[in-house]
């Protein structure tokens, strides 16, 4: 036996109340309770039961009753030397009573000392402490040494498998206590991950809608500077209350797609290229619903590209691809280029690295840059 396990002390868990159902903390009171009336029945039928011999008894089992309990908190505490200090007054007490005739409850301290002690000290101290209380039993019972014998060996063996069945109690009780705090933590954990999301949604929604407001706020403004006609003005202008409230629109759409409620994806593509004079979008595989991010993910790619074509190449032919394959789905969005609109170096909302970052969050990745014609953005979700 290693030293650790001479001077583990058993848990907490082990030692307390908590986690015993209730059937067994009243049997364990029931069994206090017969102890304590087995010494108090054993102390008025001594022999000595009778004017002080009689209240000498019943103070020794009400000061026992008092030292068994100050024994159970400095032991449950995990202090060594008072837990000693109590048990040997139990013990000494059971030798005073012996001496002045109450045979019989000193072998019921003699016991109870042998069996707690295995039970509540560490084996280092519970060992001796309770060998010395199976000795003093021994040294007081009449019976022949076969039969103390047998008679300590259980009880040795009695207290141990108190001592094994509270600390498996204990190990239950951690291992409880562990997997609460995991399922606190996995909620704070997921708590904390759909307010990301969340944020990471209405964010993306309203740098689109806010970058696409710009693009038109700008046109104005530069019209405006040239001595533009007062319709051209009001076009944009119109056009920008429009974005605005296109984005008030994706807003409440994004709050429904967070609560599961989204549209076909092939339906809001449709709907996105309608918006654009030269814009068709195909779809390749075998259509199937996405999960929700990725289907999110899809749609603000579709939407930042198409609004970065309006800025750098206004007039370009825009062909979009949506296309199923085995585990993931991709977007490819093309324009035919030409020269840059009079927007190209307008602030930026979302951006590329905002699309990338939001593929990389997925597992996907996203690639963009010149291609042969003009631009082209090509997003992989895995699903």
């Amino acid at each position: 036996m290693t030293d650790s396990a001479l001077t583990r002390w058993p848990s907490r868990e082990a030692l307390g109340r908590e986690g015993t159902s209730r059937a067994r903390r009243l049997i364990a009171w029931a069994v206090r309770l017969l102890v304590l009336g087995v010494l108090l029945t054993a102390a008025f039928h001594s022999s000595r039961a009778h004017g002080w011999g009689l209240v000498a008894g019943v103070a020794g089992v009400l000061l026992a009753g008092a030292l068994a309990w100050a024994f159970f908190r400095t032991t449950f505490e995990h202090r060594l030397w008072p837990s000693l200090a109590h048990i040997a007054l139990l013990l000494g007490l059971a030798v005073g009573g012996y001496a002045l005739g109450f045979r019989s409850p000193a072998l019921v301290l003699c016991c109870g000392c042998a069996i707690t002690a295995l039970e509540r000290l560490p084996l280092g101290a519970g060992l001796p402490t309770a060998a010395l209380a199976l000795a003093s039993f021994a040294m007081v019972d009449n019976d022949s040494w076969p039969t103390a014998a047998v008679t300590a060996g259980g009880m040795a063996l009695a207290g141990y498998t108190l001592r094994l069945d509270a600390e498996a109690r204990g190990n239950t009780q951690r291992l409880l206590a562990q997997e609460r705090a995991a399922r606190v933590a996995e909620a704070e954990s997921a708590a904390l991950a759909e307010r990301a999301r969340i944020a990471r949604e209405i964010h993306d929604v309203l740098a689109h809608s806010l970058s696409a407001q710009l693009v038109h706020l700008e046109a104005a403004r530069l019209l405006i500077e040239r001595g533009a006609e007062r319709e051209q003005v009001l076009e944009r202008v119109v056009a920008a209350r429009g974005m605005a409230r296109d984005g008030l629109d994706e807003t409440r759409q994004a709050l429904s797609a967070l609560r599961g409620e989204l549209t076909p994806l092939e339906d809001f593509l449709a709907q996105l290229v309608s918006t654009a004079p030269r814009a068709e979008v195909t779809i390749g595989g075998e259509r199937r619903p996405l999960p929700a991010e990725a289907s999110q993910a899809v749609r603000r790619v579709a939407q930042e590209a198409l609004t970065n074509v309006r800025k750098h190449a206004p007039g370009a032919e825009v062909r979009v691809r949506l296309e199923y394959g085995p585990g993931e789905v991709t977007l490819d969005v093309r324009d035919s280029g030409g020269p840059p609109g009079e927007l190209a170096g307008a602030g930026g909302g979302y951006g590329l690295l905002g699309m990338r970052e939001r593929a990389e969050l997925l597992g996907g990745s996203l690639e963009a840059g010149p291609d042969e014609e003009g631009f082209a953005v090509r997003l992989r979700v895995p699903v």
